[in-house]
């Protein structure tokens, strides 16, 4: 059975300017830089576990905060998003070559 990926939108506010760039940067290899501190992911379960994971490696516990929201399975999900500005669009499914 086929892992069946969420969408996420995930936000920090990371007190060290190091940990804010690890943090950054953990985030960047499993999602889309949305604005400052914001990303969205399209993660299967055990991908969502290994970014909670490393987040948890880089970060203060009890200085930083990382918000993680599920907004649903990705499939059968479209996010109503009130964009001023830039267009805002969600992560699609795509195939990666490794």
């Amino acid at each position: 059975m086929k892992d069946q990926e969420h969408l996420y939108i995930i936000s920090y506010d990371i007190r060290d300017q190091k940990r804010w760039k690890k943090i950054y940067k953990t985030l960047k290899g499993f999602g889309e830089w949305l604005q400052l501190s914001v990303f969205q992911c399209r993660l299967g379960k055990m991908s969502a576990l290994r970014l909670e994971a490393a987040l948890c490696e880089i970060m203060n516990q009890n200085e930083d905060h990382v918000l993680i929201m599920d907004i649903g399975p990705a499939e059968n999900v479209t996010p109503k998003v009130h964009s001023i500005g830039k267009l805002f669009e969600p992560i699609q499914r795509r195939s990666i070559i490794v």
